[in-house]
């Protein structure tokens, strides 16, 4: 099965407190929970989801100031899958604006994190402003297959969130 889904609302609430609205009431992180959109492909020929973003927000060149953004959202895959997320390239070649990682890489056991497998994007800004409200499509994830060496002899099972594996 491969599907994103909305994470609970308590994870989503917990996000946005530590990264973007620390004093929001809970009918204020209500109000954004609600409106989370799931990925969607613009056309049946696209390998990307796009991802939309449940907050407006901005990023001024030559302002080093980047922005967390909790999406709301998680993936579901099989084990031998991976979800690469990336900025779409509108975004890109316009303003510049990049993930602070260069591209993010969701492990399929990553649902399994202390965070509900909860994808966050974190944006840098470019040579030329990006705003982006509330709805707008900002990033794209595409579902992709890898492969293991036949000596492979990982065991080593998910015991955390980012920055976890191999600790």
């Amino acid at each position: 099965m491969i599907k994103f889904e909305k994470v609970s609302f308590e994870e989503y609430a917990k996000a946005m407190k530590a990264v973007l609205m620390p004093c929001a009431t809970e009918e204020d992180l209500r109000y954004y929970y609600d409106a989370i959109k799931l990925p969607k492909r613009g056309t049946k020929a696209s390998a990307g989801y796009d991802i939309f973003s449940p907050i407006s927000f901005e990023l001024l060149a030559g302002i080093d100031v980047s922005v967390t953004i909790p999406t709301g959202i998680r993936a579901v895959m099989p084990s031998d899958m991976f979800l690469l997320i990336v900025p779409r390239s509108g975004i890109g070649f316009k303003t510049g604006a990049c993930l602070a990682n260069t591209v993010g890489v969701i492990d399929s056991d990553y649902i399994e994190a202390d965070s509900e497998g909860h994808i966050m994007i974190k944006m840098e800004p470019g040579f030329d402003n990006l705003n982006i409200k509330k709805g707008d499509r900002f990033a794209q994830g595409i579902f992709l297959k890898y492969y293991t060496t036949d000596d492979d002899e990982s065991t080593e099972i998910r015991k955390g969130g980012f920055g976890s594996t191999g600790v």
